[in-house]
């Protein structure tokens, strides 16, 4: 059966995602070579420059691929609940999991801030995870678990948080630790019964 040349576009992206993230992962942004990426993935320098444009081609989508994966291990970890309140603990422990996690560590949480900058990071941010706990954290909210209140500054407040706290893990912080403190944060938000 003869494969079409969109299944072989489709194909070569894939195989260069999967490389460049492996590599990215193990090596850091500024010590992988694309051409290099492209010998490993079996393709020409010229095909990943067609499907990329550039190095930073390549970091760009692989950060959207593992912030995408990000917010559906979040999402899958919530959903496994049917408590909005224990959606919220087991999505934001899901997040703060994710630290130990040497790919999100590394690409997600070390390279893309400095890559990408602040602002393009962020914005992917809000794309995946980011909305995801402002949309508990607003069903808190008028469920009345949580105090009426702005959800926004509460969700970045909360957000800069378990983005530090899985920085911190990442670098060797304690799991457990950071899981205990995030319990006591949480429960600070509740509406008194």
């Amino acid at each position: 059966m003869a494969v079409s040349r969109a299944e072989q576009r489709a194909a070569t992206r894939r195989a260069l995602l999967a490389e460049g993230r492996r590599r990215f992962a193990a090596d850091g942004y500024h010590h992988v070579v694309l051409a290099e990426v492209a010998r490993a993935a079996g393709v020409t320098k010229g095909a990943a420059y067609h499907h990329f444009d550039s190095k930073a081609g390549l970091f760009r989508a692989t950060v959207c691929e593992v912030q995408q994966e990000l917010g559906e291990r979040v999402a899958i970890a919530a959903e496994q609940h049917e408590d909005l309140w224990e959606q919220l603990r087991a999505g934001c422990r899901a997040f703060l999991a994710a630290g130990t996690d040497p790919a999100v560590r590394q690409i997600m949480l070390v390279d893309a801030p400095a890559v990408l900058g602040w602002d393009e990071w962020r914005a992917m941010d809000e794309e995946s995870s980011a909305r995801h706990l402002a949309e508990a954290l607003s069903a808190l909210v008028a469920a009345g678990i949580i105090a009426d209140q702005p959800v926004e500054p509460l969700a970045r407040l909360l957000s800069g948080a378990l983005n530090e706290a899985a920085l911190w893990i990442a670098r060797g912080g304690d799991l457990r630790a950071a899981e205990q403190a995030l319990d006591r944060l949480l429960t600070g938000l509740r509406a008194p019964a």
